[in-house]
């Protein structure tokens, strides 16, 4: 359906360089014609809102690990109330798409601005200024020393221009993205469901590996761990304090180590793959003011002790003069005399690792493990020679798994990357999707689409479908 949308078939100049031809029939007004500041506070009763880049506006949740954590002040008088369907936007994050529509009244920070929403469909509203385009121009409409430090200045918005369809088009541009990223988050969450598989499959390569050895004749003897089990007779159990060089380190208490200001590179937790391994092609120099905790060389492995990653482990491999810029990774040096960085990292990657880290959360306000209970985390140690035998056999069964993961990953951003150029072209008036949306059914998307429980094999072809 989408390869068959076509252009309007009349356009006139809208008198901005960046949105340049819209159809003839929209109107333009500047963003200062449709909203109104919402000026109201004292409603403690009121639900937390956040605001973010990939969600918009959503009700926060103090028990999601994904969410971030902010302190919430015990006196809530002076937050903002964001009514439904108001505009909320997080000023410091404009330049990133941090807005949307509130989807009920709730409470956002002072910082935030809050508006009344002057258009027709707020829906279409929304769709419209998070576009790639808009996101830009708000960048544009924002200043500051450095982009981490952008304020979008009120005069500048003001000054943005909306394009506004007719009502009847603007709930048709609504329809019709509903449905287009209904089909496209359908798709893409039924290659995460089988990425979820396959790393399924390459833990438990892992898991019996290095906790079981190759040979399968060599006899066992109990671990004295309940969750690791039973280990073959001649491997033993070593905590991770005694397998590396100097302490575990983190923050401020190695901030000290870093002494040359003139290191090229850096690194952040965002440079790191879902397999804990380092992206290629990640290092960026060092910007002003930014304090480093340490320096990081090839074998270290990364631990993160808060956050929604807490528990993972990163690899680095092939680097050297790089800075560590994450205040919560907790790095550890294995002494290779006893043990390969390889083989350790493996077994952060395996079943009995995930079964320790669950059960060493502490919860009292965010999940985090500290260096202590890091430290202390018990590993299954064979002799050199056989950790290197382990590692050989399991990078040879993996292979094959990890170029699926890698091609479905692949075709997520695409996936995505076509989603965002489609809204896009759909809010500006580049494509007509007036007969598409007329012709669509009117049966809702069903539930179980929602947590991926639809066929796998329908759900993977759903991106040839909506391409065709």
């Amino acid at each position: 359906m989408i390869a068959k949308l076509r252009p309007y078939q009349e356009y006139k100049e809208s008198g901005s360089t960046w949105l340049a031809r819209v159809p003839a029939h929209w109107e333009v007004r500047n963003l200062r014609t449709l909203i109104r500041p919402h000026v109201e506070r004292n409603r403690v009763d009121l639900p937390l809102l956040s605001v973010a880049r990939e969600k918009g506006v959503f009700v926060r949740s103090l028990t999601d690990a994904t969410e971030n954590h902010n302190v919430i002040p015990e006196d809530l008088a002076k937050y903002k109330v964001a009514p439904s369907g108001s505009l909320v936007i997080n000023k410091m994050k404009a330049w990133q798409g941090s807005m949307g529509i509130a989807p009920c009244d709730g409470l956002v920070s002072p910082a935030y601005f809050v508006f009344d929403f002057g258009i027709f469909n707020r829906a279409f509203g929304q769709a419209l200024l998070r576009s790639k385009p808009y996101v830009a121009h708000f960048a544009q409409a924002s200043d500051g020393v450095r982009v981490g430090q952008w304020d979008l200045t009120i005069a500048a918005m003001r000054q943005i221009p909306v394009l506004l369809p007719p009502p009847d088009e603007q709930a048709a541009v609504v329809r019709f993205l509903d449905w287009a990223n209904g089909r496209l988050d359908r798709a893409i969450r039924a290659k995460r469901k089988v990425i979820a598989l396959l790393n399924e499959q390459k833990q438990a390569i892992i898991h019996r590996a290095v906790t079981r050895g190759l040979d399968s004749s060599v006899p066992l003897k109990p671990s004295g761990i309940p969750w690791l089990g039973d280990i073959p007779q001649h491997w033993e159990v070593r905590r991770l304090r005694h397998l590396i060089t100097g302490r575990l380190t983190y923050g401020a208490n190695a901030a000290a180590e870093f002494t040359n200001p003139d290191w090229p590179r850096y690194i952040r937790i965002t440079d790191f793959r879902s397999d804990g391994s380092l992206k290629p092609d990640t290092f960026r120099s060092l910007p002003p003011n930014v304090a480093c905790d340490y320096m990081v060389e090839p074998g270290d492995i990364l631990f993160a002790r808060s956050g929604a990653t807490v528990g993972k482990a990163f690899l680095v491999l092939k680097l050297t003069g790089a800075a560590c810029h994450a205040g919560y990774l907790i790095r550890a040096r294995p002494d290779r005399r006893l043990v390969h960085p390889e083989y350790l990292f493996a077994f952060t990657q395996s079943n009995a690792f995930i079964i320790w880290k669950n059960s060493t959360f502490n919860t009292a306000t965010i999940q985090n493990i500290g260096a202590d209970k890091y430290a202390n985390l018990p590993i299954p140690l064979p002799s050199l020679d056989e950790q290197e035998a382990i590692l050989e056999c399991v990078n040879r069964k993996q292979s094959p798994l990890l170029a699926a993961v890698s091609r479905l990953e692949r075709e997520i951003d695409y996936l995505r990357e076509y989603r965002t150029r489609l809204v896009s072209d759909v809010v500006t008036g580049k494509l007509d999707v007036r007969e598409a949306a007329a012709r669509l059914p009117n049966e809702p998307m069903q539930e179980a689409d929602q947590d991926g429980s639809c066929m796998d094999d329908e759900a993977v072809a759903e991106d040839e479908e909506i391409l065709a």
